[in-house]
């Protein structure tokens, strides 16, 4: 039987689980009527938050899947990703267009890491 923990550190990330020794987070955190540049430093904020009370840091992601509302925003958001994130320690990533759950809100990632 492998063990499974989920947390929420009050924020509207929706899902935190870790699980053996691998982290999965997903979830939208920012506040509707901002760029999508600054909805996607939000989102990273936060991921570096929950990151480190999992235990691990941003250079430990295996895996990023990116949902925009509109594909176009992609250039302004994958900026924001490449300030933030060592090329050194770049994860796979892919993206995709879709509906978000939330009105006004632009960007999605649902991130893979290891512990």
């Amino acid at each position: 039987m492998t063990d499974i923990t989920r947390f929420d550190f009050d924020t509207r990330i929706h899902h935190g689980v870790v699980h053996n020794s691998t982290v999965y987070l997903t979830g939208q955190v920012a506040e509707p009527g901002q760029s999508a540049a600054d909805q996607m430093r939000e989102v990273l904020a936060k991921i570096d938050d929950l990151l480190a009370k999992a235990g691990t840091d941003k250079t430990r992601i295996l895996h990023v899947q990116m949902w925009l509302d509109d594909v176009r925003d992609f250039d302004e958001v994958n900026a924001v990703w490449d300030a933030w994130m060592p090329m050194e320690h770049a994860p796979a990533r892919s993206s995709g267009q879709g509906r978000m759950a939330k009105p006004g809100m632009l960007v999605e990632l649902i991130v893979t890491a290891a512990l």
